[in-house]
């Protein structure tokens, strides 16, 4: 009886892959490119896209990342108004002491931290009130820009009224007479405007700037120095500080760049009537929605492309003969846009038809019916 032996390598399955040799695998091995190969360059162009807190924790994976992470490259933004937990989207929370005092901390180590790695902004988003003397946030501010590269500053956003956190009892045992009112107002300016001194200084290449404004001759003053702006937004400080016409002006033609602007402006009851003039030779987008009783009796800007308007009720009751004499003051906002706005394409999101000029239509007199003061547009006893 003969016995047929196969050997295993005839037996062997012909999907069955071989076994790779070991001088094979290590070759594989050289080829992988792994990320410390790559230019010092290109390894923090990588790591410039993460936030914050993921560059932290990459700090701890080996001593090199700890090394890339340090630079000052790597920090260019320097934003007060994010903090893990502490970012709920809410501006002014009331907060336990406890916590405060935690987000307190985390405010002076964020600072410590961006001096230490010398960092090179370019953006500053912060929410503190300047004039808590408590806190001396307007101090800690100073103490950033004089120890960090800013010259290169770009974006300023910047809320001085009030501090994004404040401890519960803060605001329960405090003072709510309007002289008290008037004091913390006057500190909150002085330091605004010792703030605003220091970054025309030091940061004179801001382009887009987003803040309260008090709108005195100093502030307005200072903001004109920075000649690079080209997007602002001012937002109302006090509703009881009025805007004379003339400063409004002077604001927008001392601006040589300025692209876009928005304006919050509340117009004090007692100054119902005044009208407003905007010139402007760079201006192509201008919005007033979120501004009240705000109209325009003359616009020179040339080339101007999109105005946001919004008429808001503010539930003024006037009677017929006070809000005649009143309304025969201003123009309608249709004449007043086709003498001073050649280029104007768009009102309010809506498209307008190149033959806007020459005539009127359905849809364009529902917008003017939506932003115009006049006495054609404004029909109603209550403001």
């Amino acid at each position: 009886m003969t016995t047929n032996i196969i050997s295993p390598s005839v037996n062997m399955s012909p999907r069955k892959r071989p076994l790779v040799p070991v001088s094979s695998r290590r070759k594989a091995a050289d080829d992988y490119f792994p990320f410390n190969f790559l230019p010092v360059e290109c390894q923090l162009h990588v790591l410039s896209f993460l936030n914050e807190v993921d560059k932290c924790s990459c700090a701890l994976v080996c001593l090199s990342w700890s090394c890339l992470i340090r630079s000052w490259k790597l920090w260019r933004v320097a934003d007060y108004s994010r903090r893990g937990v502490f970012h709920l989207g809410q501006e002014g929370l009331l907060v336990s002491n406890r916590e405060f005092e935690r987000w307190k901390s985390w405010v002076h180590h964020y600072t410590h931290h961006l001096i230490s790695r010398r960092a090179s902004l370019l953006t500053l988003k912060a929410s503190f009130d300047l004039g808590d003397r408590c806190n001396k946030w307007s101090e800690l501010l100073s103490h950033l820009l004089d120890n960090v590269h800013c010259r290169d500053l770009s974006h300023l956003d910047l809320n001085w009224t009030f501090t994004l956190l404040e401890p519960l009892d803060l605001r329960v045992h405090s003072s709510s007479s309007s002289h008290q009112d008037s004091i913390t107002k006057m500190d909150q300016v002085t330091s605004f405007q010792e703030l605003l001194t220091k970054l025309t200084q030091s940061c004179p290449r801001i382009s887009k700037m987003r803040l309260h404004f008090d709108w005195s001759d100093v502030s307005v003053s200072l903001l004109t120095q920075f000649q690079q702006l080209r997007v602002l937004e001012l937002k109302y400080f006090w509703v009881f500080k009025g805007v004379t016409p003339s400063t409004l002006q002077s604001l927008t033609k001392s601006l040589p760049n300025l692209k876009s602007l928005t304006l919050h402006i509340l117009v004090p009851l007692r100054n119902l009537g005044i009208s407003y003039t905007l010139e402007s030779l760079s201006l192509e987008f201008l919005d007033v929605s979120p501004s009240r009783g705000l109209v325009f009796s003359c616009l020179k800007l040339p080339a101007l492309r999109e105005l946001r308007a919004k008429k808001i009720v503010r539930g003024i009751t006037l009677d017929r003969r006070t809000r005649l004499r009143i309304q025969s003051r201003w123009p309608c906002l249709y004449h007043v846009l086709r003498e001073g706005t050649p280029k104007l394409q768009a009102l309010n999101n809506e498209r307008l038809l190149p033959t806007w000029r020459e005539e009127s239509y359905g849809e364009l007199s529902a917008i003017l019916v939506q932003s115009c003061y006049c006495v054609q547009h404004l029909d109603s006893w209550l403001w």
